[in-house]
C-alpha cells in the first residue's frame, strides 16, 4: 500500500522512542527474511515528506545493543522504499573539547563489536561493498548544517568507536580509545552504517553527547542517571533537527554514490545466484535506487 511506503527513515536511539510530530501516523508491522525488526515502524508525514520511524531498542527500550536485529531493521526500511536514513544516537565523549549536550556528526567509524550479524550476504552470495567513507556525504553535510541552524553546538566531523556493550568502558579502555584518536563512543551505529551501505541506502548519524565516558578525571564516571538527564535535554533538539533536516533532504540522489554501492560489489555472478537466495534478498537485489 502506498500509505505504508516512505522515502526517509529515522532510527531513534536511547531517549527517542516515538515521534509525536508525525502526521497521519500508522503502525506498520514488517516481516523480513531475517526476523522481526525492533518494533513496528511508525509511517507518516513530516514536513510534507513520507517517513518511517523505528525505535532501534524498541519503544520500551527492551533490547540491548547486541540484541538488536540490525539486518531486520534495515531490510524493513528498504522494503518500505526508504532511500535515506537519519540516525539519532546517544554517545560518550572521548575529547575535552566535545562536551555533554554537544552534537557530533561523525564521518568515520571503528568497529569493536563482537560477532554481530552485520551483512546481508553469505549463504550462497558474496559481496564486498566499499566502506572507506561509511557516511553519506550529502546527508552528513545536511545534518551538520541543520543542527547548527537549530542552535546546537556542533562538531561536524569525528570518529565514532562502536563498542559491544552493554557495560560501559573500563577506564583503561577509555584511555586506549583516546590514544587511538577516537572522538566519541557508542554501541550501535556502525552496524547500521554497514548494512545501509549494502542496502544502497544513504546513512548519517546525529550523535548526542551524554557524558565523558570514564576517562575524565574531573567529571563523574558515566552513570545511567546522568545519561538520562542529558538525553532528555537533547531530545527536543533532536526532534527539531530531524524535522528541519527532513524538509530539506533533496528528492533525488545525485550527490553521492550510496544508491550504486552494489554495482561493483557483487562477486557472485547473477546467473549463479540461487532462486532462494534471490528471494531472501529481494529488497536488496532489486532494481538500483534512483
Amino acid at each position: 500500500m502506498k500509505s505504508q511506503q516512505a522515502e526517509i527513515g529515522i532510527l531513534g536511539g536511547s531517549g527517542l522512542y516515538s515521534w509525536a510530530g508525525i502526521e497521519e501516523a500508522q503502525d506498520v508491522v514488517v516481516g523480513t527474511p531475517f526476523g522481526a525488526p525492533s518494533d513496528a515502524l511508525i509511517v507518516g508525514i513530516v514536513a510534507g515528506r513520507r517517513v518511517a520511524f523505528l525505535a532501534r531498542h524498541g519503544r520500551e527500550h527492551r533490547l540491548l545493543p547486541g540484541e538488536i536485529n540490525y539486518r531486520a531493521n534495515i531490510y524493513a526500511m528498504k522494503s518500505l522504499g526508504v532511500r535515506r536514513i537519519l540516525s539519532v544516537s546517544a554517545v560518550g565523549s572521548l575529547r575535552e573539547t566535545i562536551h555533554p549536550r554537544d552534537v557530533v556528526v561523525p564521518d568515520q567509524f571503528v568497529d569493536r563489536t563482537q560477532g554481530r550479524a552485520a551483512t546481508f550476504f553469505g549463504e550462497g552470495i558474496v559481496a564486498h561493498v566499499s566502506l572507506a567513507d561509511p557516511v553519506c556525504p550529502e546527508l552528513h553535510g545536511l545534518l551538520a548544517t541543520t543542527a547548527a541552524e537549530q542552535g546546537a553546538r556542533v562538531h561536524p566531523e569525528g570518529t565514532y568507536l562502536c563498542m559491544e556493550g552493554p557495560a560501559f568502558s573500563t577506564r583503561a579502555e577509555s584511555r586506549l580509545y583516546r590514544s587511538w584518536g577516537m572522538d566519541i563512543i557508542g554501541m550501535t551505529n556502525l552496524t547500521e552504517a554497514k548494512l545501509a551501505r549494502e542496502a544502497e541506502i544513504c546513512y548519517a548519524t546525529l550523535a548526542l553527547v551524554t557524558d565523558y565516558d570514564c576517562w575524565h578525571a574531573e567529571e563523574d564516571d558515566v552513570s545511567v542517571d546522568a545519561l538520562l538527564a542529558n538525553l532528555h535535554a537533547n531530545r527536543d533538539l533532536a526532534v527539531r533537527v530531524l524535522c528541519a533536516a527532513v524538509s530539506t533532504v533533496p528528492h533525488e540522489r545525485d550527490a553521492c554514490g550510496c544508491g550504486r554501492a552494489l554495482q561493483s560489489a557483487l562477486l557472485t555472478s547473477k546467473e549463479h545466484i540461487l532462486p532462494e537466495v534471490r528471494s531472501r534478498l529481494a529488497a536488496i537485489l532489486g532494481a538500483p535506487a534512483k
